[in-house]
């Protein structure tokens, strides 16, 4: 039974490290040069979820800004909203999945108490 607890608790944990990477390139999607991460879950053993962040080191886009002597070309961050957003969505239903299979266990080991006390 705790079994099922202890595998919703890695989710809801790693689905927070996802999110959290998620924020972070959301917010810094109008810095120069910033480069975004990806959390990539990985089934740990013998049960649960782990987490991978990397770095996405591909350019952003060169643009041409005004300086007083002229023209610098500038890369941009990597972050693509159009991207993000939807990652955003997906990991809230997913926490909201993994909460309701932490609620489910929690039911059946009350109920299993109820029966043994």
């Amino acid at each position: 039974m705790l079994s099922g607890i202890s595998s919703g608790l890695s989710a809801l944990n790693a689905i927070a490290t996802r999110t959290q990477s998620t924020a972070n390139n959301t917010a810094n999607v109008n810095t120069d040069g910033f480069k975004k991460t990806r959390v990539t879950m990985v089934e740990a053993e013998p049960q649960g979820v782990t987490t991978n962040t990397q770095r996405v080191e591909t350019p952003g886009p060169m643009i041409y800004e005004p300086i007083q002597e002229g023209q610098v070309l500038v890369e941009k961050s990597n972050v693509d909203l159009a991207e993000e957003l939807p990652r955003m969505m997906i990991d809230r239903r997913a926490f909201q999945a993994n909460i309701k299979t932490i609620q489910a266990q929690d039911d059946m080991l009350g109920s299993l108490l109820d029966i043994k006390s």
